[in-house]
């Protein structure tokens, strides 16, 4: 907006660098450049204003596709003032000798204008496809489109504007067509998800049952050896058994051997005994046993010698002291 100062009946004009300023006077322009500063009398001036900088201006637009179905673009179209005589021609840009403001809205009517022509361009590339062709080629098709198009149009080139740059977000459907759109994609999901959910389940079971038989595998195993141990220490039992009958054995054949020897020789000392006695005279037999009987006597109380004991003593004695023939 240019600054505008009043003095008396004159009046100055200051500009930034980025607009283009005309002035006319008397239906004449009398000076045309960008960043003017300069005295004017307003009985006597008329000035326009044009912005020379780059315009954003934002698109939003809607179409129906080949199979009826509703989509909506949104983004950005920048624009610049290419040729500002002939712009200025074509759209008013005069300011109010007083506030420097625009007296109309130019820009606004720039704005619509190109809005329209992308509108137009939109319009028909939707109707070319479906919404599925659409949403799978996304918005790089639809910016060419547009950029091309626009710098093609002649309406654009006779206003002496230039086409700077489009950007747009994306191509949406409305709420309840993306929710059905949607609806098999994540169908699939929830499937593959579910389909992984089972795999997971059913390599968790895998190694449980693998932890099982191997847990089964172990206990048999120890079963085995278990048993072998068992078989081992009853045959370590039996071979102790065995090596303490045959060690017993062994002893009780000893023992019997020594007893054997001992009786034996006792009765030999028993029988060279009795071939000793057999051949005595009774009467020596009978001092004999006399003595061993004193000998285990330790004591006599009483002594009864009877008449016929008497008598057979002597009659030995007799008998002894008798001389043989």
């Amino acid at each position: 907006m240019a600054d505008i100062r009043k003095y008396l009946f004159a009046r100055h004009l200051r500009s930034d660098a980025n607009v283009h300023v005309t002035r006319f006077r008397n239906g004449r322009a009398v000076r045309d450049g960008r960043g003017l500063a300069f005295w004017f009398l307003p009985q006597r001036a008329s000035i326009a204003e044009l912005p020379m900088d780059d315009r954003d201006m934002v698109l939003f637009f809607k179409g129906r596709s080949r199979d009826f179905q509703q989509v909506t673009v949104q983004g950005n179209l920048t624009w610049r003032v290419a040729d500002p005589s002939v712009l200025g021609k074509r759209i008013d840009f005069s300011i109010d000798l007083k506030s420097g403001r625009h007296t109309a809205k130019p820009l606004d009517q720039i704005e619509a204008l190109l809005n329209g022509m992308s509108q137009q361009l939109a319009t028909q590339y939707f109707a070319e496809s479906t919404v599925h062709e659409l949403l799978d080629a996304g918005i790089e098709p639809l910016r060419n489109r547009l950029e091309d198009g626009l710098r093609s149009m002649d309406a654009i080139a006779s206003l002496g504007l230039e086409l700077a740059a489009i950007r747009l977000i994306a191509i949406a459907p409305t709420a309840e067509l993306e929710r059905a759109l949607q609806t098999p994609t994540f169908e699939m999901l929830q499937q593959k998800a579910d389909q992984a959910t089972f795999e997971r389940r059913a390599l968790a079971v895998e190694k449980e049952r693998a932890i099982a038989e191997n847990e089964l595998t172990n206990k048999t195993e120890l079963a085995k050896r278990e048993s072998l141990l068992i078989a081992q220490e009853a045959g370590n039992a039996r071979d102790r058994a065995e090596g303490t009958r045959a060690s017993q054995q062994i002893e009780a054949d000893g023992e019997a051997g020594r007893i054997r020897t001992v009786e034996q020789a006792r009765t030999e000392t028993e029988h060279a005994r009795i071939d000793i006695y057999r051949d005595l005279a009774p009467g020596v037999l009978m001092g004999l046993a006399a003595r061993e009987l004193a000998n285990k006597l330790t004591k006599i109380e009483h002594l009864n010698v009877t008449p016929d004991l008497l008598a057979t003593v002597l009659g030995e004695l007799k008998q002894g002291a008798t001389p043989k023939g």
